[in-house]
């Protein structure tokens, strides 16, 4: 069926969290050409519905829709798009997939559904379409308009991604199969839908980085709670000194993984998936003084921790066992004893040394945040005690994060932290060597951070309340209670904007420049 007249109201586009800009078309499939070479990208980059017949359209700068969208701006030229939404599932995927540029994503769909991907011309413009999809939305980008502001919106991140301004998409045509069915997904606090999406690259991807880039990977794992960029943990077959080294840097420049922020390198007999190993073999074989990387390079745009807008620094852990050259028996890393200290008393904090009694060399420090460079002063506090040499980590987070779990700690000590600024180590005294990683929120009044700091996602009370109301009505098994917990985030980041009258801002990012 052809819509001439199109209107997108027709369409059951979600709002899925309380604080979003607007309704959000979740799972496009954007199909776009260079204007000279005539190569094809298909992405997925959300939009925002602003009326019956105008979205935004979020490419970020890094994209190669972006790309084409700069070229057609230098050439003076409207941009035509296609947006398809369903069909095969492989169409989805492959959209999402991290390929090189020169690679187009429909050959990838065609590998997985081991079969070609029939193609289509659209109505209005020369872009083509496989024709089995459930809705076609046709139109163009005009790149003389003003941007508009998009957002914000619930992200993969677990916060809302900021307002900002996007290139507006004008909707020309709509066609759709008959009983066509409109997909869409809710990303948020993973895990999420999107989770699977992340495993399913994380697997794909795994023998190419390899057979083309890293004969030595044996293994690697991008854990859910790092929402794809954050974490990865690689594990390699080591034959020399500094091989390591040698991967984070080889990864960090290879496409999508340059927005990598943590990354662990472990041997190949470690299991990634099993987090207590890693941790183990982090404790046992990385030495915070000469095991750790800090370098810097571009983040995701959706990077909210960074000091500036899509750049930021990155934290390489080197987790293997060190050969001779690697180290000197000077400085050879000893097995942690754990001993129980008589008391840990900071003040306007609480330690937690429940990972120190299962050996692991690391203390979860949370913290009151109501005084300039705090995490700092009880950073020394710690050094000046006395009680806890031979600890190796100290991670600080807000006072709000009880009750959380280790993966939800993960997750959001890893969106919250820029390392080259909130990793350090005390110089209060020379002889306790633990690496202070500060992921706690930030603010301008208590760390000069000149951003705006977004807020955690969750759901509103009255749709919590509704959906315990009707649990039973709607056949999902035994009752599970809403995840309410992530609220104290919330109401910390109320408490401390009150307390000390933050102001927040937009940092713009304009898409032309």
């Amino acid at each position: 069926m052809v819509v001439n007249n199109p209107d997108l109201s027709k369409l059951p586009v979600l709002t899925c969290w309380p604080f979003d800009g607007g309704p959000f078309i979740t799972l496009p499939v954007v199909h776009t050409r260079h204007p000279e070479s005539g190569l094809r990208n298909v992405g997925m980059y959300r939009m925002q519905v602003m009326d019956k017949d105008i979205t935004g359209m979020h490419w970020h700068l890094h994209k190669n829709s972006a790309s084409h969208y700069r070229e057609y701006k230098r050439l003076g030229k409207r941009m035509p798009v296609a947006v398809t939404l369903g069909g095969d599932p492989a169409y989805t995927y492959s959209a999402t997939a991290p390929l090189p540029e020169n690679v187009d994503e429909y050959l990838l769909a065609g590998f997985l559904r081991k079969k070609r991907v029939e193609m289509v011309k659209c109505l209005t413009s020369d872009l083509e379409v496989p024709w089995d999809v459930d809705f076609v939305i046709e139109g163009y980008v005009d790149p003389s308009e003003e941007l508009v502001l998009e957002g914000p919106f619930g992200d993969h991140t677990g916060f809302y991604s900021l307002a900002d301004y996007y290139p507006k998409f004008h909707v020309t045509c709509i066609t759709h199969r008959k009983d066509a069915i409109y997909p869409t997904t809710i990303v948020g606090i993973p895990p999420q839908e999107d989770a699977w999406i992340g495993k399913a690259t994380e697997r794909i991807f795994l023998s190419p980085i390899r057979l083309s880039m890293l004969p030595e990977i044996t293994d690697m794992v991008m854990p859910v709670e790092g929402v794809f960029h954050n974490i990865v943990l690689a594990g390699i077959r080591k034959s020399f000194p500094g091989q390591a080294s040698k991967v984070m840097s080889s990864l960090w420049g290879a496409g999508q993984m340059m927005f990598n922020k943590v990354l662990v390198v472990l041997d190949d007999d470690v299991n990634l998936n099993d987090y207590s190993a890693v941790m183990k073999a982090i404790s046992e074989n990385a030495d915070v003084r000469t095991d750790l990387v800090l370098t810097k390079g571009p983040v995701d745009v959706l990077d909210h921790s960074s000091s500036r807008f899509a750049m930021g620094s990155k934290f390489g852990i080197d987790a293997t066992r060190k050969w001779d050259g690697e180290v000197d028996n000077a400085s050879r890393k000893n097995e942690y004893v754990y001993s129980e200290p008589n008391s840990i008393q900071l003040e306007g904090a609480e330690a937690d040394v429940s990972l120190m009694r299962i050996g692991i060399p690391l203390l979860i420090v949370r913290v009151n945040k109501t005084e300039k460079m705090q995490v700092r002063s009880l950073h020394d506090q710690l050094a000046k005690s006395g009680r806890m040499d031979g600890l190796d980590w100290v991670i600080y987070v807000d006072e709000h994060t009880n009750g959380l779990e280790w993966g939800d700690l993960a997750w959001m000590v890893a969106n919250n932290i820029d390392p080259m600024r909130d990793c350090f180590i005390s110089e209060a005294t020379a002889s306790f060597k633990a690496l202070a990683i500060d992921g706690t929120m930030k603010t301008w009044e208590l760390d000069s951070f000149n951003r705006e700091w977004p807020n955690v996602l969750t759901m509103s009370d009255d749709v919590i309340r509704a959906i315990d109301r009707r649990w039973e009505s709607l056949g999902l098994g035994e009752f599970i209670p809403s995840p309410t917990l992530y609220k104290s985030l919330v109401e910390s980041r109320k408490e401390l904007s009150a307390n000390h009258g933050i102001q927040t801002m937009v940092i713009y990012n304009h898409i032309e420049n």
